[in-house]
């Protein structure tokens, strides 16, 4: 099985870069798990540094990495330099880093340009994480937030960036990318085909974010999969 440890920058009592109100631990860990999730959908097996707002220091982040064996170790974070001075994405790998930890920091690079950030480029770093972590490791940093316009493109495009930086990731890996409703029609004609749900149409349409799925069905559906795993 694929998998990935991802580690959420700062957190606790380090909240990293802030402006007006704004803690970069907050938008490390709100888009990080964004994209674990979408990682997820997929099969890969995602660990985190920190779930929550949490201190953890450099050591323990490489530590936990080390104990086990990933493909990549991803480091979130979020830039800062003068306020609206300096904007842009970019991304770091190790100065020693191999080719296959260069291939997936250009893909999320490229990934985040895109997506309208100022491409800042691949670079070459001495941080803890990137020095430390046996895994082939990047660390990514999405847009200034003491820049406007980068805290435009990250709240508007949150879900397209988390979807992108995914979807580099996932190509790298060599998985099929499935947009979300062809995994959901995926899963609903196996349920038909199972005999579990007899509109496959209804639940395409209804069971996805900011629908209402008809309770009466819910319970239906509930109950025949009761009936389902009691067979087995």
């Amino acid at each position: 099985m694929r998998k990935i440890c991802l580690d959420y920058g700062h957190g606790g009592t380090d909240p990293g870069a802030m402006y007006k109100g704004r803690r970069e631990s907050d938008d490390n860990l709100r888009m990080g798990t964004a994209f674990a999730k979408e990682l997820r959908r997929h099969g890969i097996a995602v660990d985190e540094t920190r779930t929550s707002d949490v201190t953890v220091d450099l050591r323990e982040r490489s530590a936990f990495s080390n104990k086990g064996t990933y493909d990549y170790f991803i480091s979130v974070h979020r830039n800062a330099f003068k306020p609206e001075m300096a904007s842009g994405a970019e991304t770091f790998i190790s100065v020693n880093g191999s080719e296959k930890a260069k291939n997936l920091a250009r893909g999320i690079q490229r990934a985040l340009v895109d997506l309208g950030f100022y491409d800042r480029g691949v670079k070459t770093a001495k941080f803890h994480v990137l020095r430390e972590t046996k895994a082939p490791a990047m660390l990514v940093e999405i847009g200034f937030i003491d820049n406007t316009n980068d805290n435009f493109i990250f709240d508007g495009k949150s879900e397209e960036i988390a979807r992108g930086i995914a979807k580099a990731i996932i190509e790298e890996l060599g998985v099929e990318y499935m947009e979300e409703e062809s995994a959901l029609k995926q899963a609903v004609d196996i349920l038909a085909e199972k005999g579990i749900i007899g509109t496959p149409e209804y639940w395409v349409e209804h069971a996805k974010a900011g629908k209402t799925v008809n309770g009466e069905y819910a319970a239906t559906l509930i109950e025949r999969m009761a009936a389902f795993f009691m067979k087995k």
